[in-house]
């Protein structure tokens, strides 16, 4: 965590409370028990052709559940990543394996990837904000960025930790908009794609801040405690290291 405020944030003038930081970041859970039996093929899984004018790295989906889906919806093997924009453990991940997942795996065709975004820190919220902020093609890029600048953004968020605190006291159209400011949001996200104009409409409307916190809400309640938090085929992936996943989804039959 790069700076901390009250575990519960208000996120309505009602003061109903919607609880964020009941996950860790990069917390294991020995007795957390996978859903199913880990997914293992004999053979690998052909390649799939994508739509024509397109790669499947470009076919991107809103899912019902929060997330957004890369990659060829029918694909043999599914990968769901519950992930915060603001843990360590995270980006350490997206670091050393983005570059295959998108340019070997999603590209194949057989392999589809979900990334929700899980906010367990008060952070998460306007950066996630940010990432939904432009076309849904431009997500993942935008997820990517987040992770690829992590020290960047986490140097700039321990920097404006007093002002991004005394934000969450401001009236909801106001708050995030402060806080991101506060941290240096804006600007980062105008040097990919989000105009600041753009990106400050995106924080002043409350409701896309409040949605963030009640999937964070709903994602706890599903048993998710921690992030990176992995599934294949919608069995739960205890490890977190690339090297372990690229194991598995090798093993999935994504060779």
């Amino acid at each position: 965590m790069t700076f901390r405020v009250a575990r519960r944030l208000a996120l309505t003038t009602a003061a109903v409370a919607l609880t964020l930081g009941l996950a860790s970041c990069g917390k294991e859970d020995p007795s957390a028990a996978a859903s199913g039996t880990p997914i293992v093929s004999a053979t690998p899984h052909a390649n799939v052709p994508p739509p024509a004018g397109k790669t499947w790295v470009e076919v991107v989906e809103e899912t019902p559940d929060g997330g957004y889906r890369v990659g060829n919806p029918n694909a043999p093997v599914k990968l769901l990543e519950y992930g915060s924009l603001s843990c360590p453990h995270c980006a350490k991940l997206a670091q050393d394996g983005f570059k295959k997942l998108f340019g070997e795996y999603i590209a194949s065709g057989r392999l589809s990837f979900e990334f929700r975004s899980f906010a367990i820190h008060p952070q998460d919220v306007p950066l996630t904000v940010m990432v939904q902020c432009g076309p849904k093609e431009s997500y993942v890029n935008l997820v990517e960025q987040v992770y690829a600048n992590f020290d960047e953004l986490g140097a700039a968020t321990q920097k404006g930790a007093q002002q991004a605190e005394a934000a969450l006291t401001l009236p909801e159209n106001q708050r995030f908009v402060a806080m991101a400011q506060a941290i240096g949001l804006p600007e980062f996200f105008a040097q990919r794609g989000i105009s600041v104009e753009q990106g400050k409409a995106c924080l002043a409307d409350f409701n896309k801040s409040k949605k963030v916190a009640e999937l964070a809400n709903a994602y706890g309640e599903k048993g998710i405690n921690s992030t990176p938090t992995l599934f294949i085929n919608d069995v739960r992936f205890e490890k977190t290291d690339w090297n372990d996943l690229d194991a598995a989804l090798k093993a999935a039959g994504v060779r």
